[in-house]
Formats: C-alpha cells, sequence, structure tokens
C-alpha cells in the first residue's frame, strides 16, 4: 500500500513537476510584461478570483472517495459532490459581487478593473473540478489526473507567451489564465466521465445524507480545513496588498510562486495517501510515518537549495526590481517544508473522521498569522508577512502530532 502510495504521489508529482518548469516560464513573462505595478494588480486581481473559490467550495472530492469506495453509495457520493459544487458556484458569485463592487478601497485595485476581475471569478467558479477529481482517485486513475493537471500550465504559457508578444496588458493575461483554467476542468470531466457513469437524478444535496448522519459534518469539516489550506494563502496575498499596496503583494507572489512549491507536493501526498488510509484503517499510521520521514527529507533539501540559488532565480526569471522576494523565498520555502512534513499526519486524521479537529488545528494559527500581518507588514514587509506563516505552518503540523499520538477510536 505504501508502494501505492507513493505511485499515485508519483503520478501527480509528475503533473506538478511539469506546472513548476512551465510556470517560471508564465511568471517571467507576466512580470517582465506588466512591470512590478501592473503585475501587482493582476496577481490581486487572480487571487481574488482564487480567494472567492476557495472560500464558497467544498473539498467535495474527499466525500466522493470517503463513501464511493461503498459501491452502492458510489452514485450518491457523486451526486452530493456536484451538488455542493453547483451551490459554491452560486454562492461565490454572490459574495465576490458584494465585495468587489461595494463602495470603498478595501482592494487596492483600479476601479477600472474591477469588472473584468468579477468575470475572471466567474470562470474561476465554473471551472471547479473537485467532483471530477474525486471520480479519478476513488478509482486510482492518477495518471489521468496528472494528465488533466498538466493542462492548466500549458495552455497558460502558451497564452502567456501570446499575450507579451501582441498585446501585453493585464486583460490579456487574464484572459489566458481564464482559458487555463476552463480547459482544465473540461479535460478533468472527461477523464471522469469516460470512467464513471453520471446519473443526474442522484444530484441532491439531500439524497446522500439521509443514508449517512455525519455526511454534513463531513463534508463542512473537509471544507473549511480546505478554505484554510488553500485561501489563507490567496487572503494573505490581499492583504499584503491592502497594507502594502499592489507592487508589495506583487513582490510577495514572486516569493510565494518560487518559495512554496513544496506544499503542492504536500497537497499531492494528502490526496494520494487519503484513498489508502480510508481502505487499511489498521495500516494507516504505518504508511504515514513510512512517508511523513521521506517528505521530511524533501523538505529540508528544498530550503538549503532556496537559500543558495534564490537570488539568481528571482534575478533570472522576475528581474533584477523583485529581488526583494528572496527572504520571504526562504521563509516560506520551510513554512511548505514544515506542511510537507504534516501532510500525511492531515491526511490519517481526516482518515479517522476527524475532520472538523483538524479544521480547528489549522484555523487558530491561521488566524492568528493574519491577525498580526498589519503589525509585520508594517515593519517588515512581505518578509513579514512570509514569516507569520511559517509559524502557523509550525503550530499547525505540531497540533497534528499531539493530535495523532492521541489514543481515541476513529
Amino acid at each position: 500500500m505504501i508502494r501505492r502510495a507513493l505511485q499515485n504521489t508519483g503520478w501527480l508529482m509528475g503533473a506538478r513537476g511539469i506546472n513548476a518548469v512551465l510556470s517560471l516560464g508564465y511568471l517571467a513573462l507576466a512580470t517582465r510584461s506588466l512591470g512590478l505595478q501592473g503585475f501587482g494588480n493582476f496577481i490581486l486581481m487572480v487571487t481574488f478570483a482564487q480567494a472567492i473559490t476557495g472560500f464558497a467550495s467544498f473539498q467535495t472530492w474527499q466525500a466522493v472517495v470517503r463513501w464511493g469506495q461503498q459501491g452502492d453509495k458510489a452514485d450518491d457520493a457523486i451526486g452530493f459532490a456536484l451538488a455542493l459544487d453547483l451551490l459554491t458556484v452560486v454562492g461565490g458569485a454572490i459574495i465576490g459581487a458584494v465585495l468587489l463592487f461595494t463602495p470603498g478601497d478595501w482592494l487596492p485595485l483600479p476601479t477600472d478593473l474591477r469588472t473584468e476581475a468579477f468575470a475572471y471569478m466567474l470562470v474561476s467558479l465554473l471551472a471547479i473540478r473537485s467532483t471530477p477529481t474525486g471520480i479519478l482517485r476513488l478509482h486510482d486513475r492518477y495518471a489521468r489526473a496528472a494528465t488533466a493537471d498538466s493542462v492548466t500550465s500549458i495552455v497558460r504559457i502558451i497564452g502567456a507567451g501570446i499575450a507579451a508578444i501582441v498585446a501585453p496588458t493585464i486583460e490579456s493575461f487574464l484572459l489566458a489564465w481564464g482559458a487555463a483554467e476552463l480547459a482544465t476542468a473540461g479535460v478533468y470531466w472527461i477523464f471522469a466521465l469516460g470512467t464513471q457513469r453520471l446519473d443526474i437524478r442522484r444530484i441532491s444535496l439531500t439524497r446522500l445524507p439521509r443514508s449517512e448522519p455525519g455526511a454534513w459534518a463531513f463534508v463542512w469539516g473537509t471544507g473549511l480545513s480546505g478554505v484554510l489550506l488553500i485561501s489563507s494563502r490567496q487572503i494573505l496575498i490581499l492583504l499584503v496588498g491592502a497594507i502594502g499596496g499592489p507592487a508589495l503583494a506583487g513582490i510577495y507572489r514572486v516569493a510565494a510562486q518560487l518559495g512554496e512549491g513544496l506544499l503542492k507536493l504536500a497537497q499531492a501526498l494528502l490526496r494520494a495517501t487519503y484513498p489508502e488510509l480510508v481502505r487499511d484503517p489498521e495500516a494507516a499510521r504505518h504508511i504515514a510515518a513510512r512517508i511523513g520521514r521521506i517528505a521530511l527529507f524533501t523538505g529540508v533539501a528544498a530550503i538549503v537549495l532556496s537559500a543558495l540559488a534564490g537570488h539568481w532565480l528571482i534575478d533570472t526569471i522576475a528581474g533584477h526590481e523583485y529581488l526583494a522576494a528572496y527572504v520571504p523565498m526562504i521563509l516560506l520555502s520551510a513554512a511548505a517544508a514544515v506542511e510537507l512534513a504534516g501532510a500525511t499526519l492531515e491526511a490519517l486524521l481526516v482518515s479517522r473522521g476527524h475532520a472538523l479537529r483538524n479544521f480547528m488545528l489549522r484555523a487558530v494559527p491561521t488566524g492568528l498569522a493574519l491577525a498580526s500581518l498589519p503589525w509585520t507588514v508594517n515593519r517588515l514587509g512581505a518578509a513579514g508577512a512570509a514569516a507569520a506563516v511559517l509559524v502557523a505552518s509550525l503550530l499547525t503540523v505540531t497540533g497534528l502530532i499531539i493530535a495523532n499520538r492521541e489514543k481515541r477510536p476513529g
């Protein structure tokens, strides 16, 4: 089972590796084409859409995997997940419209760019792919998921190249990013529907919870944890922009793009090991411990690499004006390494049915980190925000270690 979990992780990381290399290309095209201020505004628009999508969405793939293992409930689980995704689209659109078009300058984004920001947010919501992701993981179709994931970066690099040559504007880059989201979602659904039939009559928010009383508690727990893991990064960038301006948000985003690569590996580990832990609870601790040790060594190596090659990497990719991202990049590499070491612990806790406890272990440190930003950013700039992320990751993983040592029935 460890071999299968690592093989699944390998498929996911194959796509992550392609995405990581291509992301350096489209990052270079965007930073150099738009300039520091323009790139900052672009990042605020993209980040706002990601934050709304993250806040409004549920981690429905986990529900598909959890109840899809029971053959007679697979269709109900998929229908429940898809109903939740549809709810996300409607709720996210309403929340985003209110936040974007309510008078006030909480988001340092020019008024003439807010309509484009709203349009991109709608595209991001429509491109939610949690349910087809769950279908592919339920059937161990990790190679197909890896192929679908790679579409995002392929379309982005092509679109960014065209934008840089033909029309190097914020709107052109937004169009490229939006096309990438829709293309990836389309490929995911093609693969998912080729793997398992979708019965539209089972799309319901009530059918699965009637037979599984704990369904709502589970999806709230996994959904809220996903909000913290995904959206807290986006909210942090928005707050950095609100406190320090678009240029500082751009610098932080470059640092995050280069420094948080391990966070993607942590998410891949969570997604790849979770089905194995659900299938064999007796071997769960052994699997988590073995993979956790591998993750720890990988994280330490990445921190050393960031410290040694960081200046050269930033200057080569983004340009000299982004060198202020060096220290934040190292801090975010350390935070990502900590998250990587704790990824299997999180999967273990959720597989035992403690999704809400997992949420609380993330909620408190994340809340403290966000609350500290006005002080840390004003005094230390982007490095202060990165330090807050590192402390939050340390507190979260410490909590996961303690929670998994407790002798409680799953």
